[in-house]
């Protein structure tokens, strides 16, 4: 484990979707993974912790994931990552904003579009492997790291405990889906913690053996 970095993971915004705060204790800078829709709670959060964001990462682009991230983008300065191949379902934010009965919102600039196998990180200390996850949207992406004492993998909404992500919206497949999570997911060590979009958090090892949806 490095002993300077530190990782918290909460549910925000409208749909309790998981934002993960993984800092620096020394530096004071943090990574942000999927920072929701609720810009002024992270804002206080990131008061709390007394970090500064330095990176927003997304696993997909639905507005429950990156909704808020304009605003976080314009008060932090923090740039705004995400897979090419999710840079149209960003642009339609304000519409699926408005399908959820929210206020229309606004998208800000991606200013790096993720590849799979790239890595990221604070400075020259990078612990964030991607891996491109599609299923859930085309450009999915789950992020993992090896860094602290039982390794993580944040799956957006590629996995969950006992189930899986939707695949009848724009974009999904639940059989790019299933390939996604055997071959990018089941093959990480048993012991992975697996942060979910939503919802409680899992074991690699748990859904492999108990997962109803994907078997081996």
């Amino acid at each position: 484990m490095d002993a300077n970095l530190k990782v918290e993971s909460f549910a925000v915004g409208t749909y309790a979707s998981t934002c993960s705060i993984i800092y620096s204790e020394s530096t004071r800078e943090a990574v942000l993974i999927d920072p929701g829709n609720d810009p002024k709670f992270i804002l206080k959060k990131l008061e709390t912790l007394n970090v500064k964001a330095k990176l927003l990462l997304h696993t997909h682009a639905h507005f429950d994931h990156i909704g808020g991230s304009k605003e976080l983008h314009d008060v932090t300065g923090a740039p705004i990552y995400l897979h090419k191949k999710d840079q149209l379902l960003y642009q339609s934010l304000p519409m699926q904003s408005l399908m959820f009965g929210l206020p229309p919102l606004k998208t800000g600039p991606i200013e790096h579009f993720i590849e799979d196998g790239e890595k990221f990180g604070l400075g020259d200390l990078l612990f964030l492997t991607t891996l491109h996850t599609p299923g859930h949207t085309e450009g999915g992406c789950s992020f993992y790291t090896d860094v602290f004492e039982q390794p993580i993998v944040f799956a957006g909404d590629t996995l969950f405990q006992g189930s899986i992500g939707r695949t009848d919206l724009p974009g999904g497949s639940f059989e790019v889906l299933k390939k996604s999570i055997l071959e990018r997911l089941y093959t990480l060590p048993e012991n992975t913690l697996v942060i979910t979009g939503h919802g409680p958090a899992t074991t690699i090892g748990e859904e492999r053996r108990d997962n109803p949806f994907v078997h081996l």
